[in-house]
């Protein structure tokens, strides 16, 4: 099916599921919504070689419907509309269905599927979020989770297109997954600052040119078990890897007026993003003790690409609830055994080599705390971030959060150590 029948099929079932949640007899249907209307400020204390700008504001709607006009049935719709002052969203108004434009669309649908049910079996199809995994912070087998990097340190996922199937029979669970469309991580920016220029680049001008996306399927399989003693899962992954392997190439520009010749052209780098092939065999794992709940998680990476890394992810956490306080701890690694590409963008990958922890704290029913760091164990690089949030009412939260960025200049880090930042956020829930 290609992308523009796709959107047509689309439109027609935002367009039923409108029709059902107004036409179906009350007795029969249960429609909920949940949404939420935020507003957000970014405050930068340093410029960066490419981007100068040091405050910007962001805006979110956000709404999904779900209709169940039966015990066997359901429908979820869910739509955000957005708006952003530093041009990191598409002024187009149009309707976005696939997530592949370098900016985040103004209009978007995030959610569009359908949900049956038949005994032990259950089968989405659609627009939806597909997550794997048992580990916080890095999640090697979680490939089925694109997400939205234009703020690296500050992500959402992003939905897949697909069917998903899973059969459960007591404490043993099947998952396979069919995504027929790929759906790329969404990158930074070139000309914003957390697309980090090397100071052999500084003064260059980058342009992005764009991205080779692959045609052709993605298919999943994770077997899973729940046990008292013990939880743990296997899944092979066999598609194609949603983060890019980047080329980068010098060229000369005429300046206006100019001949085109060495000596008066402009030189500009051009990146270009092409997304390989990608198999993936992984498992994970949780032991639960009397003082903490041990996880783990793995997997070793494969392509079919000459200029594509084959390595190993793993992490092993320790995670323990006390009193108010959740806290997770543990160290995230890569052992890389084939070294091919030139250039990546790997996030997950420039996590691992570092100690990560994640805790947060319930003061009371309407105020929280959460931090989260990554430490280099090259001491190269940091991240560690506060966050305190307190609601009023039903509806309103407002958030603040710091963010610290500190470390060498060649580090996945320390590159962004201009990046330091202050966020502040009101949200309206409806």
């Amino acid at each position: 099916m290609k992308i523009s029948r796709f959107r047509r099929f689309a439109v027609s079932s935002l367009l039923l599921c409108a029709g059902l949640a107004r036409t179906a007899p009350a007795a029969a249907q249960v429609v909920s919504e949940r949404g939420f209307a935020e507003g957000s400020a970014w405050l930068f204390p340093q410029a960066a070689p490419n981007d100068s700008t040091r405050l910007f504001a962001d805006l979110l709607v956000r709404d999904d419907v779900f209709v169940k006009p039966g015990r066997w049935i359901q429908f979820a719709v869910g739509v955000d509309l957005r708006a952003n002052s530093h041009n990191q969203v598409d002024t187009r108004w149009r309707i976005d269905f696939t997530d592949r434009d370098p900016l985040r669309p103004a209009i978007a649908v995030r959610r569009l599927s359908a949900s049956l049910q038949h005994g032990p079996l259950t089968v989405d199809v659609g627009k939806q979020f597909i997550r794997w995994g048992k580990t916080d912070i890095v999640t090697p087998t979680d490939r089925f989770a694109p997400r939205d990097f234009l703020n690296v340190v500050d992500t959402e996922f992003l939905p897949v297109t697909g069917v998903r199937a899973v059969i459960q029979r007591g404490s043993n669970t099947l998952d396979a997954i069919w995504v027929p469309f790929f759906t790329p991580s969404r990158t930074p920016l070139v000309d914003q600052r957390w697309t980090a220029i090397p100071d052999a680049a500084t003064g260059l001008r980058l342009v992005d040119s764009g991205s080779d996306i692959p045609h052709g399927s993605e298919v999943g399989v994770r077997l899973a078990h729940t046990g008292s003693a013990m939880e743990y899962a296997f899944s092979v992954f066999d598609g194609f890897n949603h983060l890019p392997n980047l080329d980068a190439a010098v060229v000369f520009s005429p300046q206006p007026g100019s001949q085109a010749c060495s000596t008066c052209a402009e030189p500009t780098i051009e990146i270009r993003r092409r997304y390989p092939t990608l198999r993936s065999y992984g498992a994970d794992g949780a032991v639960p003790t009397k003082w903490v709940t041990i996880k783990g998680e793995t997997a070793y990476f494969t392509s079919s690409s000459a200029f594509s890394d084959e390595y190993v992810l793993y992490v092993v956490q320790l995670e323990r609830q006390t009193g108010e306080w959740l806290v997770v701890g543990g160290y995230a690694g890569e052992v890389v055994t084939r070294r091919r590409a030139a250039l990546t963008f790997a996030p997950d990958r420039g996590m691992t080599r570092s100690f990560v922890g994640r805790a947060s704290y319930t003061i009371d029913t309407n105020r929280s705390l959460a931090f989260e760091t990554a430490l280099r164990q090259t001491g190269d690089g940091l991240y560690a971030r506060a966050e305190y949030s307190q609601a009023r009412g039903e509806h309103w939260r407002a958030t603040i959060a710091a963010a610290a960025i500190a470390g060498h200049s060649d580090d996945f880090l320390g590159q962004y150590h201009r990046n330091s930042h202050v966020t502040a956020s009101v949200r309206y829930s409806f």
